[in-house]
């Protein structure tokens, strides 16, 4: 044994019941591991019996083995967490050899184990009243995770991160059981920033008088982001596409351009959105603000199916209208009148997977129409959006003017913690709860949005809720949702519960935006949804500053086509960058746009195909058309007609042709397109 450890760096001993356990190690290797036990004699305590650990045997050795290892260490430690008794009698048997210790903090889960682990209170991890080193710290927050279940692995290196960063391990099991921690769920804050741009005095404008004594009574001078936009040319007829976050007053900008054409006889204004409930808050809100100086009327998608003409007239001076309200319009023909204005909102709409190719139709549409049934061909189009990760390139498809502004009015805090759906509802009414009972420095109480990824969901949030809330889906009437939204903004609820299908444009003046899904209804957010969503938290006129939540279960999915996990799209969301808006064409898209093109433009559809944002594959569409009977020339057959006017993919309409052909309830047919849909 004496030539075994001929050199010894530390000989380290920790009390473990009546006996002491002892390591030895060189160059930070253990050798080996023993158990001492202490004899009192006349002069003190004295090594009694020694013990050599082998697995789980014990070689028996001579006392005076451990004397002649003390003697070789070049330091000898003890265990802080060893008794004070325990301590002594170790300090007086080794002066009893004229040997030195000092007592050092050590990781007892290590020491357990016969591994000599010292630790400083920059490595110190607390737990239970107690400190150990990272390594069991790591460990033992692995377990935690294992028994919750699976977790990716960007879950785990951050809760890794936030352990070796506030040193408790408590801390960071509780975020696993859904307990709020500010400190800790503080993911990164999105500081408030300010481009220098020079305001543009309001009363320097020029504009038709019904507009300008408007916006004189409204403001001195124009927000920075109009400010560019008017620098550039916007009120000269310039098409621009105007990129900024949420309620940087980008809408202002197609209404005083719009407005100013409308009563100086140049056009009227079309304002499109994607969601009918958009089209209602703006078609109120503009009947509201310029009622008494312009006819306002509204055009959704509805209109093609029950059209009773109440509400809407083609006449009127401002049409607000949903995509698919105003190509319906145009795919049967209507009269529009002269159109000076075209603004398009939400448009970074055309890099949607369903949505998207119609929207690049119907722009493509609009522009066919407005050169062929009005002259002088000058109507200006103004596109909005706050999420687009190519804007320079979508400008250029676009043939606008990039006006691009970064400004973020007030600061965001973006917060994520983990927790079950059990988990989500607790966390929910606490974060509301907490919100509400704040006032910022403008006095408005903090109010919530919580978007989700189903109807059904919204219902049961809202109903757990303590504080006074809504569900606020497409499912609502018109009159539910109007109340909701009036209750919202005279501050009698807490909070609304929404769907992330009506995540772009709702109007919720809210401080605090919650994720109670990273999911809309079976598709993960992608970041453009998650950055247009989050940006809804925080208003400069409202509050100090906008919260951010994600309530994410580790492993969860909601649907077994997904391929990711929450916790894995929860990381994708907060450290992607935005995707490029790019509209993409398959078979049936290209199929339906053409159909759509030759049904409005005739032999003209190839020019209205070329000019779009996607690339579209207009032979091999023209072909499919033509074997599908849905064209004959280059003119829309009946079935054609039929095909465009409902907006119908070809597998749909073939779906539906063959059902009525062979008699089938119309139901059935229904349940049929339903489940097609579901695949």
């Amino acid at each position: 044994m004496s030539r075994q450890v001929a050199q010894v760096d530390t000989l380290f001993l920790h009390e473990d019941g009546d006996d002491y356990r002892t390591v030895v190690e060189r160059d930070g290797q253990r050798l080996f591991q023993a158990v001492l036990e202490l004899k009192e004699t006349d002069a003190g305590p004295r090594p009694g019996r020694f013990r050599i650990k082998e697995g789980t045997s014990e070689e028996p050795r001579s006392p005076d083995e451990f004397v002649d290892i003390a003697r070789r260490a070049t330091r000898i430690r003890i265990s802080q967490q060893t008794s004070q008794a325990g301590r002594q009698r170790l300090l007086d048997m080794l002066d009893g050899y004229q040997l030195d210790a000092k007592v050092v903090r050590t990781c007892r889960f290590c020491a357990r184990d016969g591994r000599y682990s010292p630790i400083t209170s920059e490595t110190a991890i607390e737990t239970d009243d107690e400190a150990i080193c990272p390594d069991c710290a790591r460990e033992e927050l692995d377990r935690q995770i294992t028994m919750q279940g699976s977790m990716s692995a960007s879950a785990r290196e951050r809760l890794e991160e936030l352990l070796l960063d506030v040193q408790d391990l408590d801390r960071i099991t509780n975020l696993l059981e859904g307990r709020l921690d500010p400190d800790l769920t503080k993911f990164d804050e999105i500081s408030a920033t300010l481009d220098d741009v020079d305001p543009v005095p309001v009363d320097s404008l020029s504009l038709h008088p019904g507009i300008q004594s408007k916006l004189e009574g409204r403001f001195d001078e124009l927000l920075p982001v109009q400010s560019l936009a008017v620098e550039n040319e916007v009120l000269n007829g310039r098409d621009q596409l105007v990129v900024s976050a949420t309620a940087t007053g980008k809408t202002l900008i197609g209404e005083m351009a719009g407005l100013d054409r409308v009563l100086n006889g140049e056009g009227k204004m079309l304002f499109l959105v994607p969601l009918v409930a958009l089209a209602n808050q703006k078609h109120e809100s503009f009947e509201e603000r310029y009622g008494d100086i312009a006819d306002v009327t509204i055009r959704v998608g509805a209109s093609r199916i029950n059209d009773d003409g109440n509400r809407f007239s083609p006449d009127a001076d401002i049409i607000v209208g949903t995509y698919e309200g105003i190509d319906h319009a145009l795919r049967t023909g209507k009269d529009l009148g002269d159109i000076g204005t075209v603004v398009i909102d939400e448009v970074h709409t055309l890099g949607e997977e369903e949505r998207g190719h119609r929207l690049d139709g119907l722009i493509s549409r609009l522009k066919h129409y407005t050169e062929t049934h009005q002259s002088p061909a000058d109507t200006q189009y103004i596109y909005l959006s706050a999420t687009v990760g190519n804007p320079g390139q979508l400008a250029e498809k676009l043939r606008a003017q990039l006006i691009e502004f970064e400004e973020r009015p007030v600061p965001i805090e973006r917060h994520l913690t983990f927790a079950d759906g059990r988990e989500k509802l607790d966390v929910e009414d606490k974060l509301v709860k907490r919100a509400f009972d704040q006032e910022s420095s403008k006095g408005y109480r903090g109010q919530t949005i919580v978007f989700t990824n189903s109807r059904r969901r919204c219902h049961e949030i809202s109903r757990k809720l303590q504080y006074d809330s809504a569900p606020y889906h497409a499912g609502l009437d018109y009159k539910r949702r109007k109340t909701v939204e009036r209750q919202f903004a005279d501050q009698d609820l807490a909070a609304v519960v929404t769907t992330a299908a009506l995540a772009a444009g709702v109007d919720f003046p809210a401080s605090q935006v919650i994720f109670d899904s990273l999911a809309m209804g079976i598709e993960w957010l992608t970041v453009q949804e998650f950055e247009q969503m989050l940006g809804r938290a925080g208003r400069p006129d409202y509050h100090d500053q906008g919260t951010v939540y994600m309530l994410v279960e580790p492993d969860g999915v909601y649907h077994n086509s997904m391929e990711m996990t929450e916790d894995e799209v929860a990381f994708k969301l907060l450290k992607g960058d935005m995707e490029a808006v790019i509209t993409r064409y398959d078979e049936g898209a290209a199929v339906e746009e053409t159909l759509a093109n030759v049904t409005v433009a005739g032999k003209g559809a190839k020019r209205l195909n070329d000019r779009m944002v996607g690339e579209v594959p207009t032979k091999h569409a023209l072909g499919k058309l033509l074997e599908y009977e849905f064209i004959d020339g280059l003119e829309p057959t009946p079935l054609g007609r039929a095909v465009t006017r409902h907006f119908l993919a070809p597998d749909q309409a073939f779906l539906m042709l063959d059902g009525i052909r062979k008699g089938r309830d119309p139901a059935g047919i229904v349940a049929d397109l339903e489940l097609r849909d579901e695949e």
